[in-house]
């Protein structure tokens, strides 16, 4: 069958391309080595941007990774949120800039614009020669780090891409470096690999208010699930089309699951506000699995054959104020190897059944209560705001 008869043409900017090679990167002693190694093999440009960037040891390697690379002659384009990057000390900023780093950083904070301060680039990804491209969730922190934090690292994948999806990340790369620096900037030609696989890809972006592929794609890809519907994300707190069509398929047979964090949490009112959601969800048959050993920080979506790993979470800002984008995998192979990941984390989560989740204490009961009138004011304020705009 052709791709056109696959997947139709749609309101989406990047089409469906063929012969991709898609690679599942788990943890950070996994991806971090192949990142810095495809820099440390680089021979004519890099591009990265990225939203956590705190100085510390992984810091340390990817700068001095780069470094190494600007000292043979490779272009290096470092494109960091202001906000996310605020951990990132100024010696290391300053080192970047004496080693010939074109350091750019996405909507500077501004005292007294609130608003636009908002407004944040969650993307990820690394992007090689053209050739090769990383993106997933994971940021430039110790958090990832197997070393710095043995017990509590965080959990986490990365996707590794080949063919012709590399272009489309380089596009939206080179749009968000136009937009916030006025550097000099050669366009580099562009490599991406020719191979022969039968893997489909596609890049969704969301762009604020305005664009959201990937929200359209996760609300889609449920509703036309026929087995499984599998999610992994940091910060759940869906909208309600999300979650009246994640309880629409559970109810119809479908084995819907949600891979959600445990009692590790960089943000634990994310958690309390997520929880909200449980009842309706558990009652519609819909299997909940808090994660125990560390803080899970994944970020994919598992329907049938079809994958999106990126930078988005399923909450409902996310896609309101920040720059996101996911990588979309049609192919059972792919899907099958993530499935095996979902399958290897579930051990390691409490599965909250309706019954435990019905005589929990006063105390969780009125914890969510309260995140639950601070989710509604800003959903209040966000709307509002939106529609004076």
């Amino acid at each position: 069958m052709s791709l056109q008869k696959l997947h139709p043409l749609s309101h989406y900017r990047f089409p469906w391309r063929e012969n991709e090679s898609f690679q599942l990167l788990v943890d950070g002693d996994r991806f971090f080595v192949e990142m810095l190694d495809a820099i440390e093999q680089s021979k004519e440009f890099i591009y990265f941007e990225m939203y956590l960037f705190e100085s510390g040891v992984v810091a340390d390697r990817f700068i001095d990774a780069m470094l190494q690379a600007g000292k043979r002659g490779v272009r290096v384009y470092l494109l960091l949120d202001d906000y996310g990057s605020l951990g990132l000390e100024y010696n290391d900023r300053a080192r970047l800039q004496a080693g010939g780093i074109s350091l750019c950083f996405y909507n500077p904070l501004h005292y007294g614009r609130l608003r636009r301060n908002l407004f944040r680039d969650h993307r990820k990804l690394l992007l090689v020669d053209g050739r090769l491209a990383y993106t997933g969730g994971a940021g430039i922190t110790d958090s990832f780090d197997r070393l710095s934090h043995p017990k509590h690292f965080w959990h986490e994948a990365m996707v590794k891409i080949v063919g012709p999806c590399v272009s489309d990340w380089q596009v939206l790369f080179e749009e968000s470096w136009s937009r916030w620096t006025d550097a000099i900037y050669y366009p580099p030609y562009n490599h991406a690999a020719e191979i022969d696989s039968p893997q489909l890809g596609r890049v969704a972006e969301s762009r604020s208010f305005t664009h959201s592929e990937v929200i359209r794609s996760f609300v889609r890809q449920i509703r036309n699930a026929r087995n499984h519907v599998w999610m992994a994300t940091a910060y759940f707190v869906p909208s309600r089309k999300m979650c009246r069509a994640l309880c629409k398929k559970s109810m119809e047979g479908v084995d819907v699951r949600l891979l959600l964090p445990g009692p590790h949490s960089d943000h634990p009112w994310a958690r309390h506000m997520g929880r909200h959601y449980y009842d309706k969800l558990l009652r519609s048959g819909v299997r909940i699995f808090e994660y125990q050993p560390r803080f899970l920080h994944l970020k994919i979506l598992l329907c049938d054959d079809w994958v999106s790993i990126g930078s988005s979470n399923v909450d409902r800002w996310n896609f309101r104020w920040n720059l996101e984008a996911n990588q979309e995998v049609d192919n059972a192979v792919f899907a099958n190897v993530v499935h095996e990941q979902f399958e290897h984390d579930f051990p390691d989560c409490n599965e909250i059944s309706i019954g435990e989740w019905s005589k929990r204490s006063w105390w969780v009961r009125m914890t969510v209560a309260y995140w639950v009138w601070v989710m509604r004011l800003l959903t209040w304020i966000s709307f509002n705001r939106k529609n004076k705009k």
